[in-house]
């Protein structure tokens, strides 16, 4: 498989992702084109639909081995299930999927057509295989069922975030950080309350501790920048 694109978002580490795509939608990322592939005739079109597909690699989650059974983290990281039951990063293929919405393509500047999206799930320079388009008639299925993620889904935490250390992100930002606290970023086997948890986003790193069901944070520290270039 050959990699078409590389997405630029926030996030320089994997800790505090969403676990899934969508449900953060002030999570913005912007996808770049390999030269191959930064002709805008292979997107003509693609504006007129509002989400789209992202096929894409777990670049920074690869084993040598499979697992025939995983730890879903919302199953408090004991409980095992299928492989082919879980989205876990850990198969024997390592290809993600993503379903994010498309806010605008760009068309001008020396990069070819970058796609502007919101909700992604994905790493800063995540390579990307193949893009989509949404198709509500044949993708949205109303009367689906669910597994154990139907005991999970309600899983959010309330924010403690003193206005003085939410200032210090651009405005543009502050939501979004709040809503990846309130999903709980923190690994579901380890619920220590005097422990603090540090997570890297838009160049900075939120200190935070959990109490019950509120997120305290404690300290916000910026990042030195890393200088990627996709």
């Amino acid at each position: 498989m050959k990699i078409i694109a590389h997405i630029r978002t926030d996030f320089p580490e994997k800790f505090g992702i969403p676990r899934q795509s969508g449900l953060i939608e002030d999570l913005k990322g912007q996808i770049f084109f390999e030269p191959e592939y930064r002709n805008p005739q292979a997107v003509r079109g693609l504006e007129a639909f509002s989400h789209i597909w992202l096929l894409w690699q777990f670049s920074e989650s690869k084993k040598e081995r499979w697992s025939a059974t995983v730890k879903p983290p919302r199953l408090g990281g004991k409980k095992r299930v299928g492989v082919f039951a879980s989205r876990s990063p850990y198969r024997p293929n390592d290809i993600g999927l993503s379903c994010v919405r498309l806010e605008r393509i760009e068309t001008e500047g020396g990069c070819g057509p970058v796609l502007h999206v919101a909700g992604a799930d994905l790493m800063d320079g995540t390579p990307i295989y193949d893009i989509k388009p949404y198709i509500p008639v044949s993708d949205c299925h109303p009367e689906a069922t669910e597994g154990y993620t139907g005991e999970t889904r309600l899983h959010r935490l309330k924010v403690d975030f003193p206005r003085e250390l939410l200032g210090i992100f651009p405005e543009e930002k502050r939501r979004a950080v709040c809503g990846l606290l309130a999903e709980d970023p923190r690994p579901a086997y380890l619920q220590d309350e005097e422990r603090i948890y540090g997570l890297s986003y838009a160049g900075c790193n939120v200190k935070f501790r959990v109490v019950q069901d509120t997120v305290y944070v404690c300290g916000v520290e910026r990042l030195p920048s890393n200088g990627r270039e996709i």
